[in-house]
């Protein structure tokens, strides 16, 4: 047990900290990188207009996609040629920018124990099957050059998560083999071990051996207590893959003031939903979102979720995968910079990703395989 704890992390200082192993990266450079860039459009043209060509240089990497479990209960698709069944295919992909999204393998509540580990298993396999059979559209990518690269192709890259924390089975093993097999994004929800009442022992074990391996911890649903440990343990970014103001409509996912501004303060990233329950009716109340989650946790830590095919209903003109140019030009019309809409679509998914890998490779460096349990840990 001594590998496995406060001895791997000697002087660390987890309360919004980082260790030795991010001095060669500070946090505000980590968080929010000051790189060079040159508007796209001209600012005479009409706001749509400016909004594709933004988006063509900048495109949107969409945090949550739930067209695995669409699919699945489909007997026949085609996604090159168009699909009228789902929310998400490759013409309205293209048509809306998207160069990358996180593809989700959350499974019906009330999966547990091998069953979930075996359902995750399964979706993961459908989607790299997917993957497969449409790659004149698609590419499978697992880190941000991957992501650079499909986009560069005139590809979506497709990045393997949010998985739920049911399909770990409570075992750090099943999480090393998921990884190998593609797992990019875990949601800290719904297990013993990340409740309401936080993160336990083993809880924070899995969020280290996640750091490790380049999993990032997705927070979004998940109790204030277990949010903060979450920022407090993991030394890579936090995503909320499906969380929008609370400040402006009360869903229990929307994330208050205070826990945005944390998010922010520890280089995390809130990617607003665009579904009617958790955002409101119109692009206008989605824009709102966005304007309150850029002033309360900063530019580098608002991100888009088109939550397309995920059995929500959409704001009006967002209906599906084509719809961003018409929230980009809502921004516009508001006055936002290019610069922070490039953050927004393309820009802090990019930081995230490449951050991640960053801790994950000085992490291997002085961190073994974790062997705990949540029984040696929990028990």
């Amino acid at each position: 047990m001594a590998d496995l704890q406060d001895d791997l992390h000697p002087g660390t200082t987890e309360a919004g900290g980082f260790d030795d192993l991010a001095t060669a990266l500070p946090q505000a450079e980590a968080a929010f990188p000051q790189e060079s860039f040159a508007p796209v459009s001209d600012p005479d043209d009409e706001p749509l207009a400016r909004a594709h060509a933004v988006l063509a240089a900048h495109p949107v990497a969409d945090g949550y996609s739930g067209l695995p479990w669409a699919l699945k209960h489909l007997p026949w698709y085609d996604l090159e040629l168009g699909e009228s069944s789902v929310d998400t295919d490759v013409p309205r992909l293209r048509a809306g920018h998207v160069g990358a999204l996180f593809s989700s393998l959350h499974l019906p509540e009330g999966l547990i124990g091998d069953r979930a580990v075996g359902a995750t298993l399964e979706q993961l396999d459908l989607v790299k099957h997917v993957v497969r059979g449409h790659d004149e559209g698609l590419r499978l990518a697992h880190d941000a050059g991957q992501t650079t690269d499909a986009r560069n192709c005139g590809r979506t890259a497709v990045l393997l998560g949010p998985a739920g924390a049911a399909a770990l089975g409570d075992s750090l093993g099943i999480l090393r083999s998921l990884h190998a097999l593609g797992l990019r994004a875990l949601t800290l929800t719904g297990a013993s071990w990340a409740s309401d009442a936080g993160l336990t022992r083993f809880g924070e074990e899995v969020v280290r051996e996640m750091n490790r391996l380049g999993v990032i911890a997705d927070v979004s649903g998940a109790s204030p207590e277990t949010i903060r440990r979450a920022c407090a343990v993991s030394k890579a970014p936090l995503l909320c893959t499906r969380s929008a103001a609370r400040a402006l409509r009360p869903h229990p996912a929307n994330l208050p003031d205070d826990l945005l501004a944390e998010l922010g303060a520890a280089g995390g990233l809130c990617m607003v939903p665009l579904t009617a329950e958790q955002t409101g009716p119109t692009v206008r109340d989605v824009a709102d979102h966005l304007d309150h989650v850029r002033t309360t946790a900063g530019p580098g830590c608002v991100g888009l979720s088109g939550t397309y095919d995920a059995g929500t209903a959409h704001p009006l003109e967002l209906g599906d995968a084509s719809c961003y140019p018409r929230l980009v030009a809502e921004l516009l019309r508001r006055g936002w910079e290019e610069a922070h809409v490039a953050l927004l679509t393309w820009g802090n998914v990019q930081r995230v990703l490449r951050d991640t890998a960053f801790t994950a490779r000085a992490a291997q460096l002085r961190r073994r395989p974790s062997t705990a349990t949540i029984a040696e840990l929990d028990g």
